[in-house]
């Protein structure tokens, strides 16, 4: 019997109906398989602020110690050390001055010059002058001295972190009020010859510092007393400017400060007679005047490092603190203190970057 066309058509849908069942997977009975692990997350592209460090200050008032954040400290010191009245340029090279030098003390752990080493640093010039938290929240606000204290905070702020380095160390960032027109070389002063402590020019001083020059009299027996000289040694009486024949200078320094000088009969460094007489400079005149010994001094501090009045005509004229820092401290660069502070453990050796 033949079977029209059309019944096996109908016939061969059916079969593929019966058999699309077969072929299709139904959802949820064969789960995918997971993907294979990717890579690790990138690290956040913010990185981790490093702890800061404290800094411990022995009160010498009190003798208490006050222990504080570095930044805090360098607030405190630069109220001591600088007039907040300078242009901001002069405190921020004031700040990063005084951030190196406790920078240094905390890489050494050097305690030398506190009592029973209680803490780091005093707050005497000993090392560096320093105005404690309480006073600078409590009494400046009472002197109606908050815009100086907000300018001094910015000077730190804008600077924060950077210290100056020769070599990949911390420098010994010593500073001084006037200048005689030069700074003096480190061996000059100190025994010891520092790269970065050499003798520059300092022409601003003279224009704007008060304590530029300075005349002081004193009675002829104390002028004997304290330099242990004889009585005869200094005429009792000269006549006008004379009585300066007594003095004789042997030698300048390259800053132009008197490195020896004759007194009397007696040899002395200039260093000597300014730490003896208690004058504020070793470039200094002497005269007999009316029975008196009148002193004429030039400049006031040891000379060594950045005068702050030349720091502050240098920012009148435009300089940036660096710039400042790079005239008075030589061949020096900049590092951030936390990496400095950051020590290798497998080599041991101090990590930093560098700012020419």
């Amino acid at each position: 019997m033949r079977v029209h066309p059309a019944v096996w058509a109908v016939a061969g849908l059916l079969a593929l109906a019966l058999a699309l069942p077969l072929l299709v997977v139904a959802p949820g009975n064969h789960p995918p398989q997971p993907l294979p692990p990717g890579p690790p997350p990138l690290p956040s592209a913010e990185p981790q602020a490093a702890e800061e460090p404290t800094v411990s200050v022995y009160l010498t008032k009190t003798e208490t110690v006050e222990e504080l954040p570095l930044e805090q400290y360098v607030v405190g010191v630069l109220a001591a050390e600088m007039p907040a009245e300078f242009q901001l340029e002069a405190l921020k090279a004031q700040a990063i001055a005084a951030r190196t030098y406790i920078v240094q003390r905390l890489l050494s752990g050097d305690r030398s010059g506190v009592p029973d080493d209680k803490a780091l640093v005093t707050d005497t010039v000993s090392h560096q002058a320093y105005i404690a938290q309480d006073e600078l929240t409590r009494e400046w606000q009472q002197l109606g001295k908050e815009k100086e204290l907000a300018k001094l905070k910015q000077a730190v702020k804008e600077t924060a972190g950077w210290v100056m380095t020769y070599e990949g160390e911390p420098i010994t960032a010593s500073f001084f009020s006037t200048s005689n027109g030069y700074t003096e070389n480190s061996e000059d002063y100190w025994k010891n010859e520092i790269p970065y402590l050499r003798s520059v020019e300092s022409p601003w001083d003279k224009e704007i510092s008060p304590k530029y020059k300075t005349i002081v009299t004193m009675p002829r027996s104390e002028f004997l007393g304290k330099l242990g000289l004889a009585d005869g040694a200094v005429p009792v009486s000269a006549g006008g400017d004379g009585g300066s024949s007594f003095l004789k200078v042997l030698s300048y320094t390259q800053g132009h400060r008197i490195e020896n000088v004759r007194v009397g009969g007696k040899k002395f460094t200039g260093r000597e007679v300014r730490e003896k007489l208690g004058l504020r400079s070793s470039q200094f005149t002497l005269h007999m005047k009316d029975g008196e010994i009148e002193i004429t001094t030039y400049g006031n501090g040891h000379g060594v490092g950045m005068s702050q009045y030349g720091a502050e005509g240098m920012a009148r004229e435009g300089y940036k603190a660096k710039e400042i820092l790079k005239h008075y401290y030589t061949n020096i660069t900049f590092a951030q203190t936390s990496n400095l502070l950051s020590l290798n453990t497998s080599s041991k050796s101090r990590i930093f970057s560098t700012e020419g």
